[in-house]
């Protein structure tokens, strides 16, 4: 999502719970309780009496019309915790031509069956003179050591087997690429969290021997503005 969004405001991070539920208190006093777009542990990302900042759906239907989009590290940097636009961020930076690893296909499509485990690759991109690209997008938020950001930052066995089935497709000769969408202005390079999931470490490297592309792309994240964008590549480090 390259444009604005129509509102978002700031409040003050009280609490996550109940995984996808969060409170913040509003610069009146109030509290408000937001949904939280985000399966992960959010390492790091829940920093009680942090600034954060949230969007408004404007659906008075929901039963929580509000969603935390951005929040305060413990070092000062902003990550986005909406893990939902994580794709959404993908597409743009394809189509404006700042992912260059993956310009030159003429169709792009989204959540496509494929693969002997039942999965949906995020993006298959295609054209008639070249192999089809499977494009894994992983939303990166978790930052240890200054600059350092980690994948996941829980066990995933789920983010293994999309491993997997990339491994199967560049074995059969189509072009597969996972790519980190590093939503944490801290983050100066990307490598897996083998303390935290070495069974995703190992098959990540497995990965990678077998011809899968890694790459990731670092954001500007303007929380006032209502606006995140993919603007540049960062290094992976294996």
């Amino acid at each position: 999502m390259n444009q604005p969004d129509i509102s978002w405001q700031r409040g003050t991070l009280l609490r996550r719970y109940k995984r996808f539920m969060a409170d913040v208190r509003l610069d009146d006093g109030s509290e408000l309780t937001l949904h939280c777009p985000n399966t992960g542990s959010m390492r790091h990302c829940v920093v009680p009496e942090s600034p954060c900042w949230f969007s408004d759906s404007g659906n008075p239907k929901r039963k929580y019309r509000h969603t935390w989009e951005v929040a305060t590290t413990p070092s000062g940097d902003l990550a986005g915790v909406n893990t939902g636009r994580a794709n959404h961020l993908v597409r743009a930076a394809i189509a404006d031509g700042t992912i260059a690893e993956l310009q030159g296909y003429d169709a792009v499509r989204s959540e496509v069956r494929y693969g002997a485990e039942n999965s949906r690759i995020d993006f298959l991109l295609s054209h008639p003179d070249r192999p089809d690209c499977y494009v894994e997008v992983k939303s990166v938020t978790l930052m240890e050591a200054p600059g350092e950001g980690l994948f996941p930052d829980a066990i995933s066995s789920r983010g293994s087997k999309h491993l997997r089935e990339l491994i199967a497709v560049a074995e059969a000769g189509e072009r597969a690429v996972l790519l980190f969408c590093v939503q944490h202005t801290g983050v100066q390079w990307v490598s897996p969290a083998d303390a935290i999931d070495p069974v995703y470490g190992r098959t990540l490297r497995e990965a990678v021997a077998a011809g899968v592309e890694v790459f990731a792309y670092g954001a500007r994240i303007e929380p006032d503005a209502g606006h995140i964008a993919l603007t540049h590549p960062l290094p992976v480090r294996l």
